[in-house]
Formats: C-alpha cells, sequence, structure tokens
C-alpha cells in the first residue's frame, strides 16, 4: 500500500512557475513507476509525465515538453515536478500516480494515486 501527497500547487501568472511535490508512505517508493497527470474541470484525466525508478529514462507528454521536468528523490520518497513558462491551458488538478509498468501512459494502468493538487495560470 503507498500512500500520495500532493503539494505545491497555487495561483500564478502565465509565463510564470511552480513546483509540484507528492510524497509518498512506505518503504517501497523506489519500485515504482511514478507519474503526474492532470484533470481540468468536464475534461478527462490526461497524462503529464512519467519517470522511471532509478530517474534513468523520463517521459512527457508533447505539450510540456520543454516546459515541464519531472524528478524523484528516492531517498526523500519524494517526486517532483518543475513547472515552467506556464499557460492558462495549464489549468487542473495535478495528482501523482504510482504504477508497475513504464510506459503506461493512462491512468488505469497506475495502481495508487494522491488527492490532487490544483494549478490555476491566469492570463
Amino acid at each position: 500500500q503507498v500512500q500520495l501527497v500532493e503539494s505545491g500547487g497555487g495561483l500564478v501568472q502565465a509565463g510564470g512557475s511552480l513546483r509540484l511535490s507528492c510524497v509518498a508512505s512506505g518503504r517501497t517508493f523506489s519500485s515504482y513507476i511514478m507519474s503526474w497527470f492532470r484533470q481540468a474541470p468536464g475534461k478527462e484525466r490526461r497524462f503529464v509525465a512519467a519517470i522511471s525508478r532509478s530517474s534513468g529514462n523520463t517521459y512527457y507528454a508533447d505539450s510540456v515538453k520543454g516546459r515541464f521536468t519531472i524528478s524523484r528523490d528516492n531517498a526523500r520518497n519524494t517526486l517532483y515536478l518543475q513547472m515552467n513558462s506556464l499557460k492558462p491551458e495549464d489549468t487542473a488538478v495535478y495528482l501523482c500516480a504510482a504504477g508497475k509498468n513504464i510506459g503506461a501512459f493512462r491512468p488505469h494502468e497506475y495502481d495508487y494515486w494522491g488527492q490532487g493538487t490544483q494549478v490555476t495560470v491566469s492570463s
């Protein structure tokens, strides 16, 4: 069992930056593929970024490539998402997720989810 708690969301102007964190409970954090998803009101949950167990591989949605950076610190059981050059269309609830399969980009492929943190980007 893994519990995930996100933080770091907020209101920011377009062009600004935010850094999201996701802290995991338990001693098995390093055994999971970790990802960020986002969900805007009335829309489906969408993949944002993923990182392999040892940080050797990262994956990004085309919409955030070059602006967002995913990273993890296994010693601190923490996942991060650095978001730069934010746009109004990045506004959503951001959720972290833990899974077992690298290359998994669909929500149903993940085992554990956090509650999410709201990111709002004003124009």
